[in-house]
Protein backbone atom coordinates (compact mmCIF):
# COMPACT_ATOMS: atom_id res chain seq x y z
CA UNK A 1 0.00 0.00 0.00
CA UNK A 2 1.63 3.11 -1.32
CA UNK A 3 -0.82 5.61 -0.65
CA UNK A 4 0.89 7.04 2.48
CA UNK A 5 3.71 7.79 0.88
CA UNK A 6 4.49 11.29 -0.66
CA UNK A 7 4.98 11.35 -4.14
CA UNK A 8 8.35 13.42 -3.96
CA UNK A 9 10.24 14.65 -7.25
CA UNK A 10 13.73 13.86 -7.56
CA UNK A 11 16.43 15.06 -4.97
CA UNK A 12 17.47 17.79 -4.33
CA UNK A 13 14.23 19.10 -1.80
CA UNK A 14 13.87 19.87 1.47
CA UNK A 15 12.02 17.89 4.69
CA UNK A 16 10.64 19.25 7.90
CA UNK A 17 10.39 16.38 10.41
CA UNK A 18 8.15 17.08 13.32
CA UNK A 19 8.27 14.80 16.35
CA UNK A 20 5.87 14.86 19.11
CA UNK A 21 4.26 13.91 21.83
CA UNK A 22 0.59 15.08 22.56
CA UNK A 23 -0.53 15.40 26.70
CA UNK A 24 -3.00 13.38 27.62
CA UNK A 25 -5.46 15.80 27.19
CA UNK A 26 -5.54 17.23 23.70
CA UNK A 27 -9.23 17.66 22.96
CA UNK A 28 -9.10 19.41 19.07
CA UNK A 29 -5.57 18.12 18.06
CA UNK A 30 -6.70 16.24 15.24
CA UNK A 31 -9.01 18.44 13.83
CA UNK A 32 -6.90 21.09 13.53
CA UNK A 33 -4.27 18.71 12.50
CA UNK A 34 -6.41 17.33 9.00
CA UNK A 35 -7.19 21.22 8.64
CA UNK A 36 -3.25 21.90 8.43
CA UNK A 37 -2.34 18.99 6.93
CA UNK A 38 -5.29 20.09 3.69
CA UNK A 39 -3.89 23.51 3.95
CA UNK A 40 -0.43 22.98 4.06
CA UNK A 41 -0.78 20.40 0.88
CA UNK A 42 -2.35 23.69 -0.94
CA UNK A 43 0.88 25.83 -0.46
CA UNK A 44 3.28 26.52 -3.17
CA UNK A 45 6.23 24.29 -2.68
CA UNK A 46 4.52 21.65 -0.49
CA UNK A 47 5.74 18.69 -2.11
CA UNK A 48 3.45 16.46 0.48
CA UNK A 49 3.72 14.96 3.54
CA UNK A 50 3.72 11.68 5.84
CA UNK A 51 2.19 11.09 9.00
CA UNK A 52 1.99 8.57 11.96
CA UNK A 53 0.98 8.35 15.76
CA UNK A 54 1.21 5.64 17.87
CA UNK A 55 -0.64 4.37 20.54
CA UNK A 56 1.29 6.05 23.11
CA UNK A 57 0.88 9.78 21.47
CA UNK A 58 3.89 9.85 19.93
CA UNK A 59 3.96 11.04 16.18
CA UNK A 60 5.75 11.69 13.42
CA UNK A 61 5.19 14.31 10.63
CA UNK A 62 7.59 14.85 7.61
CA UNK A 63 6.52 17.58 5.19
CA UNK A 64 8.50 17.81 2.01
CA UNK A 65 9.29 21.53 0.20
CA UNK A 66 10.86 22.59 -3.10
CA UNK A 67 12.87 24.93 -1.59
CA UNK A 68 13.35 27.22 1.99
CA UNK A 69 11.46 29.72 1.25
CA UNK A 70 8.45 27.77 0.56
CA UNK A 71 9.41 26.58 4.24
CA UNK A 72 9.47 29.94 5.60
CA UNK A 73 6.26 31.29 4.18
CA UNK A 74 4.56 28.04 5.62
CA UNK A 75 5.68 28.62 9.32
CA UNK A 76 4.34 32.10 8.88
CA UNK A 77 1.30 31.28 7.16
CA UNK A 78 -1.26 33.20 9.34
CA UNK A 79 -3.89 29.88 10.37
CA UNK A 80 -0.47 27.87 10.84
CA UNK A 81 0.54 30.33 13.25
CA UNK A 82 -2.61 29.97 15.19
CA UNK A 83 -1.69 26.23 15.47
CA UNK A 84 1.58 26.43 16.40
CA UNK A 85 0.55 28.81 19.14
CA UNK A 86 -2.46 26.06 20.35
CA UNK A 87 0.28 23.12 20.29
CA UNK A 88 2.42 25.19 22.45
CA UNK A 89 -0.07 25.95 25.04
CA UNK A 90 -2.22 23.11 25.34
CA UNK A 91 -1.67 20.03 22.70
CA UNK A 92 1.84 19.15 23.14
CA UNK A 93 4.16 17.47 26.01
CA UNK A 94 7.40 17.79 24.12
CA UNK A 95 8.32 18.42 20.46
CA UNK A 96 11.39 18.48 18.06
CA UNK A 97 11.22 20.04 14.89
CA UNK A 98 14.23 19.10 11.97
CA UNK A 99 14.77 20.50 8.51
CA UNK A 100 17.05 18.60 6.36
CA UNK A 101 18.05 18.95 2.56
CA UNK A 102 17.42 15.52 0.71
CA UNK A 103 20.16 14.97 -0.94
CA UNK A 104 19.26 11.35 -2.48
CA UNK A 105 15.82 9.26 -2.33
CA UNK A 106 14.82 5.43 -2.81
CA UNK A 107 11.90 3.64 -3.13
CA UNK A 108 11.38 -0.09 -3.32
CA UNK A 109 11.62 -2.72 -2.80
CA UNK A 110 11.03 -3.50 -6.14
CA UNK A 111 13.33 -2.19 -8.68
CA UNK A 112 16.02 -2.01 -5.96
CA UNK A 113 19.47 -4.00 -5.40
CA UNK A 114 21.30 -4.09 -2.08
CA UNK A 115 24.26 -1.55 -2.08
CA UNK A 116 22.78 0.50 -4.77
Amino acid sequence: MTDRFAKTPEPPYYAVIFSNRLKQQHDGYEAMGDAMARLALQQPGCLGAESTRDGALFGITVSYWQDEQSMIDWKRHAEHLMAQRLGIEQWYEHYELRVARVERAYSGPEGRREGL
